[in-house]
Formats: C-alpha cells, sequence, structure tokens
C-alpha cells in the first residue's frame, strides 16, 4: 500500500514542475523530429524501447509482473486509452495548428476533476479548486490567443481528435487513480500503458500509410533516445508514483504548465516570439495553481 496524501507538499510540486518542464522540450522534439521519423511510428518506437528499459528495471528490482493482482482488467483498459490518445494526438497535429492543439488538449484536468469528483471519494472539488481551475486555463488561452483564427474543415477535423485526446487523458488519470493500479508498483502500471501503445501504435501508422524512416540523422536518434529514456520511461513511471499518492485533479492542475514551458522553449530553440501574451498566462497559471492546491477551510 503506497502512502496517500490529501493536497500537494512542496515535492511534489516541484517534481511535477520538472516533469512539465520535460515534456514541454518534448512537443518541440517531436516537431523537429517528425520529417525523419513519422509522427505515429515515432510515438511506438518510443514506447517499445521504453518498455524493454521498464521491463529489465522491473526485472532488476525484483517486481512481480505476472502474480495475480486483480489489475489485468484495469491495466489493458488504461493501456488502450492510452494508446489512443497519442494515435489521436500525433494524427491530429496533421490537421490543426499547435496553438489549437494545446489549447484543446490541456482541457483534460477539466475532465480529470470532473471525473475524480464523481468516482474518486475524497476528490470532490470545491468553488476555489473549480475558479483555479478556470484561471489556469484562462491562461493557456492568452498565451495562444494570437494564433487563434476561423478554422477550415481539417482544422476542425484536427480539433475534435485533439478534444478527444484530452478526454482519453483524463479517462486514463482517472482509471488509473479510482482502480487497483494505485495499489501496485507504478512501473507496472507504466509498463501497461508502453506496452499496448508499443503494438498498436505502429499497427497505426501502417494502416495510416505513413512510410517507414530512411537513414535518421544523429539528432533524430538522438530525440528518439530522449523521448524514450527521459520522457517515455523515466518521466511517466515518475508521473504515475505520483498519481498513485496525490490527488489526481491537482496533480493535472500543474500540467498546464507544460505548454507555456514549450512556448518558451519554442521562443529560445526556434526562434518563436515571446511575448507580454505569455507572461500574462503565466500569471494566471500560477494563480490558478495556487487555489487548486490550497488547502480548504476547517469545517
Amino acid at each position: 500500500m503506497t502512502q496517500q496524501h490529501d493536497r500537494l507538499d512542496t515535492l511534489s510540486i516541484a517534481t511535477m514542475v520538472v516533469l512539465c518542464f520535460l515534456w514541454g522540450v518534448q512537443q518541440v522534439v517531436i516537431k523537429l523530429t517528425t520529417p525523419e521519423i513519422p509522427p505515429l511510428l515515432q510515438a511506438g518506437l518510443r514506447s517499445a524501447i521504453a518498455s524493454l528499459l521498464v521491463l529489465a528495471w522491473l526485472g532488476w528490482r525484483g517486481v512481480a509482473l505476472f502474480g495475480r493482482d486483480g489489475s489485468l482488467r484495469a491495466g489493458l483498459l488504461a493501456g488502450s486509452l492510452f494508446a489512443l490518445e497519442f494515435a489521436l494526438i500525433y494524427h491530429g497535429l496533421q490537421f490543426t495548428t499547435a496553438s489549437r492543439a494545446a489549447i484543446l488538449l490541456y482541457t483534460a484536468p477539466f475532465w480529470v476533476a470532473l471525473g475524480a469528483h464523481w468516482l474518486i471519494p475524497g476528490e470532490r472539488i470545491g468553488r476555489a479548486q473549480l475558479a483555479g481551475l478556470l484561471c489556469a486555463f484562462a491562461g493557456i488561452l492568452v498565451a495562444f490567443g494570437d494564433a487563434l483564427h476561423v478554422p477550415n474543415p481539417d482544422e476542425l477535423f484536427g480539433d475534435a481528435l485533439l478534444l478527444g485526446a484530452a478526454l482519453l487523458w483524463a479517462a486514463t488519470t482517472v482509471v488509473i487513480k479510482a482502480s487497483v493500479l494505485t495499489r501496485i508498483h507504478p512501473g507496472k502500471t507504466l509498463l501497461y500503458q508502453l506496452g499496448l501503445s508499443a503494438l498498436l501504435l505502429p499497427l497505426a501508422s501502417l494502416a495510416l500509410g505513413e512510410g517507414g524512416m530512411a537513414s535518421p540523422s544523429r539528432f533524430a536518434i538522438g530525440s528518439l533516445a530522449f523521448q524514450s529514456i527521459v520522457i517515455a520511461c523515466v518521466s511517466y513511471m515518475i508521473w504515475f508514483g505520483l498519481i498513485a499518492r496525490y490527488p489526481a485533479s491537482r496533480l493535472s492542475a500543474l500540467s498546464f504548465l507544460t505548454p507555456l514551458f514549450g512556448v518558451a522553449i519554442g521562443a529560445l530553440w526556434l526562434g518563436e516570439p515571446l511575448t507580454l501574451a505569455l507572461l500574462l498566462a503565466l500569471l494566471l497559471v500560477g494563480l490558478g495553481i495556487h487555489l487548486v492546491n490550497r488547502p480548504r477551510p476547517a469545517t
């Protein structure tokens, strides 16, 4: 049994900030790698490599993987949701802009909070938490607002895929938190996600006719290594460990930082503009996170 916390502490908040930074870097790296490795194939290879690494690490730690712990059904469900989420994200980005995608994808904390409110005992959201979520999401809207425009039919299709991905992300989080997956080793929970996505995403790539990769550059190989080891292996294992111990809705609220880090890194790496809107967005996100994590008054 893992120790449960009813609020986020300093360590969990600091850990989430680091994770959000890494996930923000990942967005830029994936974008730069896509011309050499097709998106769904890239995601599938990442999951396959990470699956082998996680499997080796769990074996070295002596973690039981095949005992009867009652996690198979929930694990297969969470893994299927995880794989479909990434399929929608990578495919949807072919039709809509990154700005619109970020806004739609990061509606996930709303759906997490709503699902946790109804399905997870002790995680009912109050007015302050709801105000915090709205404030943080307003920050996302400010950060990307200048990029919005009237969409064409292809962009509407991409928007629908990204919104579906946000719902799947939230559903995965709630399934993990509301099931036996919180009581098993987080590495095994992660292995369910990576293993199924490693099987399903390459099949989706083949079905969509993405094609393979010819002679990837050293950057593409390094990018795949970064995504596999740092992101899909280390960061996700830490993420699932946090979900097992801390309130899911409050952790998800911190994920609002990820697209803001992505914009900032894009400005430094890709020369994209860093505007006052981003600074205002950071202020709104920070205020929203404070409200979400503020202790409720004693009754």
